[in-house]
């Protein structure tokens, strides 16, 4: 990734009252950040920022040096993730409130696009640890990447279940990426690490706050096609982490539970309003269209010198739903971005997301490039029969 203004990126993103919209203010009015971290405040409120932010972004010149905060991410291996970068996950980018700079320790793929957040209580009763921890695992072991909050409760269950079941997982943390919490999930934490992703929106150093948690469900739910939530009182933060996902156009799951029990009236009320009941990990996968994610044929490594091995024969899948037609008509053997076919098909980032996949996973489709999609050769009958 190009480093040129990305330490004004890093800078910018330690001045808690630069979000999303005045981020874009002034890369619209700037030719890059680095002539923006230069500018007199007069120029900062031409830009479009008011007096009061222009202000704390001159102030914090004097306490925050660009050129360190590139050097400390370098030093601990993490990864910055500017919303225009090809990397930054593109479903995250779709969602209003958008971390401009998102921090990553580990890997995010492009297989990560499949993936549900498994959220609950951190008073998880013996019931909801085990559903947790099989509809998580039942979820890794298809191809799902679970995400999380490495909360206690239902979210260490959610992510050590996947962890166990051989999948992916990702905890979004509310703090920097170096400060832990819980500090018990130090382990896991570096796990979650090596076989998938930890991320947050904080920079380094930043400590965990109670107002930093429900703005870092919206990247939860922002990462996932959709949203379970497994067990939850009343009061939960699963239950806010539900209502951003329905904001965001994701899917909203809900676990039953006990009728007795304080920590299934948020489960029960979120079934009540629309959430559809889950009791296996295949509801969740035929709701989201994913049953063939896990049948997708994975690719061995070769070693230097073998000869290649010789294909199985494929299965003939089936030919294209309706929904997945409409997708079809609207692809060419040019490329098109993912953000272009769903507004010229009119649906949710999700729903067009899980679409594009069983295309791809029945051969229609194929990704070229960061998420852009052309028509495969066998495409060309389906969209004519179907």
């Amino acid at each position: 990734m190009p480093t040129d203004d990305l330490k004004y990126w890093l800078a910018f993103s330690r001045i808690p009252s630069l979000g999303r919209v005045r981020f874009k203010r002034l890369t619209d009015y700037f030719a890059d950040l680095a002539e923006a971290w230069r500018a007199p405040q007069a120029q900062l409120e031409l830009a479009g920022l008011d007096r009061r932010t222009a202000e704390a972004v001159v102030a914090a010149r004097s306490r925050i040096d660009p050129e360190r905060e590139l050097e400390q991410v370098q030093a601990r291996g993490v990864r910055a993730l500017r919303w225009k970068d090809a990397a930054y996950p593109a479903l995250l980018r779709e969602i209003y409130d958008l971390p401009p700079v998102l921090y990553v320790l580990g890997t995010l793929t492009d297989a990560h696009r499949w993936a549900v957040a498994v959220v609950g209580t951190r008073r998880a009763t013996a019931y909801g640890r085990e559903a947790a921890e099989r509809l998580a695992g039942d979820l890794a072991r298809q191809g799902i990447t679970i995400v999380s909050g490495l909360a206690r409760g239902i979210d260490t269950a959610a992510h050590r279940a996947a962890l166990q079941a051989g999948g992916q997982t990702i905890a979004v943390f509310g703090c920097g990426l170096d400060v832990i919490y819980p500090r018990e999930n130090t382990t896991l934490a570096r796990e979650i690490a090596e076989q998938g992703a930890l991320v947050s929106e904080y920079p380094l150093g930043v400590q965990p706050k109670p107002e930093n948690f429900p703005r870092r469900n919206r990247i939860m739910s922002g990462l996932s096609l959709g949203v379970l939530v497994v067990e939850a009182d009343e009061s939960s933060g699963a239950l806010i982490t539900a209502g951003l996902a329905a904001e965001q156009g994701r899917d909203v799951f809900a676990v039953p539970g006990n009728v007795f029990s304080p920590t299934s009236r948020g489960t029960h009320r979120l079934i009540q309003d629309g959430a559809k009941l889950v009791q296996s990990a295949q509801d969740i996968l035929e709701e989201l269209n994913l049953n063939l994610v896990a049948a997708a044929p994975q690719e061995a490594p070769v070693r230097p010198g073998a000869p290649p091995a010789a294909r199985p024969p494929q299965p003939q899948l089936p030919l294209p739903e309706p929904g997945e037609a409409q997708l079809l008509r609207l692809l060419s053997h040019e490329p098109t971005h993912i953000d272009e076919v769903r507004r010229r098909a009119g649906l949710p980032i999700a729903t067009v997301s899980s679409t594009l996949a069983m295309l791809e996973l029945k051969g229609l489709v194929r990704q070229v490039g960061a998420m852009n999609y052309v028509l495969a050769r066998a495409a060309a009958g389906a969209r004519t029969t179907a």
